[in-house]
Order: structure tokens, then sequence, then C-alpha cells
């Protein structure tokens, strides 16, 4: 396809709603560090701002440069990028830089990369070449149980790393299994074990276990009725005891000393309020004190006397809320749901499976980043550290969700080429 022809076919709603939430980002970053004694101007390369700057310019080159691939390239290429980015996460393992905590970082001069951010685009691409294959039904056990190792494998590496909130978003990719028929089961039992494992935080285990007894003993008498559902039963509950014993193993085992405190922060504010506590609490402060109109852009007071810590990464949500208010924020919100329904609209007129499988991935990733850094800034989910798309200060973020979207817009841009292919 000529140039000409495919700046027609490129979806430029996704690209101007990108636009928008990479300059608000910029914007706010910029007003996350401000201080009027030094009234530094955006276009420092000393200050977070200006580094955040010359990401744009790079992500913008990385986004023209997608489009003068071959749209085959992602297809064909699928499982050897999945492979070097595992590579590079065993390299990591080994020889990596320990940033706050995690040791998953590459140091690159004064910069610093992180694989994991990139490893989320390779899982999703060969996830949906896995499942783009000849006969591959996730109702089938072994359909199911590879596409699972496929995003497993990531996960476990990145945990192994110390960036157990980076590792979580990995589990967003089970949305384009949904969406190719997964047994809706799995998700009702993937969120009752989220909901026994957070129960068990506020519970006594001896409480908890007493009940699984009697709920079973309760069940086998009223619907054992046949051995199939004899076995269900027993299956169950030997499932939901392994969840509740299986916590203080997680918490003490998986998540570092500063994760331990975000969850169990969570269930009860207090236990660190000079800490964890201290920085969601902050945070909400932040927020509510902008009102309905905000404070005004550089403006904001819990900014300028840094209450909240990272306020450019993980909290930058605060700057919006406080300078920009209640409109502000659901302006934003609009912007992430404006692209989100994009790209579902996008993924849903894909001619392949394969490219109808890669934007369902991309589109769990950024909803799951959208949404729990939301929720985690506002005190409704433990702060696990990850940021908000297109807006936080970060390059190898930045770069990643770069990657992301653009990729599909390029195969969106030639879904009629791959109807043509098949």
């Amino acid at each position: 396809m000529r140039q000409d022809q495919l700046s027609q076919k490129i979806d430029w709603l996704s690209v101007l709603v990108f636009g928008a939430l990479v300059i608000a980002g910029w914007l706010n970053i910029y007003a996350a560090e401000y201080d009027p004694a030094v009234n530094q101007s955006l276009f420092d390369f000393s200050t977070s701002a200006g580094k955040q700057l010359i990401w744009i310019l790079t992500s913008i080159a990385i986004a023209f440069t997608i489009f003068f691939f071959d749209y085959k390239f992602f297809d064909s290429f699928a499982y050897i990028i999945y492979g070097v980015v595992m590579a590079t996460l065993l390299f990591i393992l080994i020889g990596g830089k320990e940033v706050a905590g995690s040791k998953s970082w590459v140091g690159i001069g004064s910069f610093g990369l992180q694989p994991s951010e990139f490893a989320k685009f390779a899982t999703a691409l060969a996830l949906a070449k896995y499942l783009d294959g000849v006969n591959r039904k996730l109702t089938d056990l072994n359909t199911l149980g590879i596409a699972f190792a496929i995003i497993v494998l990531p996960m476990a590496l990145t945990i192994l790393q110390g960036d157990t909130g980076t590792a979580l978003v990995f589990a967003a990719l089970v949305v384009p299994m949904f969406r190719e028929g997964m047994p809706p089961l799995l998700l009702v039992i993937g969120l009752s074990i989220f909901a026994v494992f957070i129960l068990t935080l506020l519970v006594s285990q001896t409480v908890l276990l007493a009940g699984i007894a009697v709920i079973t003993l309760l069940a086998l008498g009223l619907n054992a009725r046949t051995p199939k559902r004899l076995v269900y039963i027993i299956a169950g509950a030997i499932v939901v005891t392994s969840v509740v014993r299986s916590v203080d193993f997680v918490l003490t085992d998986v998540l570092q000393p500063h994760q331990q405190k975000r969850v169990l922060s969570l269930v009860n504010p207090n236990i660190d309020p000079l800490g964890v506590g201290w920085n969601v609490t902050q945070s909400k402060i932040a927020i509510g004190s902008g009102g309905f109109v905000g404070k005004g852009f550089l403006e904001g007071t819990q900014t300028k006397f840094d209450f909240v810590p990272e306020q450019t990464t993980d909290f930058i949500f605060c700057t919006i809320g406080e300078e920009h208010g209640w409109i502000g924020s659901v302006l934003m919100l609009a912007l992430f749901a404006t692209l989100l329904l994009r790209l579902v609209h996008l993924a849903e007129r894909q001619k392949s499976t394969f490219s109808r499988l890669f934007g369902y991935g991309v589109v769990g990733i950024i909803f799951f980043h959208f949404t729990v850094n939301i929720a985690m800034t506002i005190g409704l989910f433990p702060v696990i550290g990850i940021p908000l798309p297109f807006f936080s200060y970060g390059g190898s973020s930045l770069w990643a969700f770069t990657i992301l979207l653009f990729s599909f817009l390029k195969l969106d841009a030639n879904r009629m080429q791959v109807l043509q292919r098949l």
C-alpha cells in the first residue's frame, strides 16, 4: 500500500486522542514539579518535563516508523519478538539495574529502560499468533494451558525481578481470550479467588476455614446427587481453602516489604499513616481540594509543597484533580473512554483473527493500567506502582504504549490486505 493510501486508512481519531493525552500528560508533569521560585521552562531538559519531551519526540518517531513496516511483520515475527524479550527478562535477573527495590531496569548511559514494559507488547503479539493457529479452541484444555503459559512466563519473570505491580498487568490479556470464546466460568472463578484473598485479609483464617467447612457440608448434603457434582464441590472447597492458606505465603514470600504494606493499608489505612497511608491520604486530599473547576494551572498547593510522593509518575492524576478539578478529571476520563471504545470498534472490524486478538490485547492492557492507576490514586486499590498510560513520566512506559497502539493502528489500516491474504 502506498503511503498516501495508508494515510487515508489510518484511524486519525485514535491518533488525535493519543496526541491529546500525551500533551496533557506533559503539561501535568511540568505542573507537578513546578517551583515558582525557580520558574523553570517547559523546555528545560534538566527537569522531568524536559526529559519527557525527549521521550515524546522519540515516541512520535517510533509511531511514524511503525507505519513504514510491512503489516505482515507483526504476525511473522511475533514468536521471535516474544523470545527475544523473554531472554532479556532473564538477563535482567542477573545483570539488571535495581531501582526502588525492583531489579527490572537496563541502564543506558544516564537513562534506563524497563524491558517488562515491552514484554506486554511481545506477549500480546505471541498470544494473538498462537490463538490464530489452526484448530485453536479456547474450550480445549490444551489450548487454554498453552495460552496461559504464554501469559504466565513473563508474569513470573517480572515477579522474580521484584516488580509485582507490572506483573499483574499481564492478567489483562485474558480479555482477548474471553472475546474468542474462553468459558465465562473461568472469569467467575478468578474473581472469586481474588474476593477470597481480600476477605482473608479482613477476617481470621480460622473463621474462614470453619465457614468453608460448613458451606461444603451443606453443599454436599443438598447438591451432591451425582459423582460429578460431588467432585466439583470437593474440588471447589480445596481450591478456596488453598487460597486462604496461601495468603500468608504471598504476603511474606512473594511481595516485597513495601508491597506488603500497600496491600495491608488497603484494608487498614492506619497501619502505616506516615508511609503508604500518607501517600494515599495526601493523594485524596489533593484531588478533593480541586473542587469543581480546580485551583488553576500551576496553582496546586499540595503539588508546590511536595505533599504527594511520586506525583509525576504513579500519582499524576492528583495534579489533574487539584489544578483542574472535577471538570478536568472528567475530561481526562472522557479521553481515555473515547480511546478505549474506539479501539474496541477497530478490533471488531478486523478481518483477521490475529489482528482482532491483538487489538483486544491492547484494549485490555490500557484499560488495566488506566483503571488500576486511578483506583490506587483515590484509595480503592493498593498502590502497586503502575503508570497512567501516555500521562505518567517515563520513557519505557510511553515507548511501550506507543508501540502497542500504533502497531494495532498499522494492522487496522491494512485490514483489507489481511483479508486478501487469507
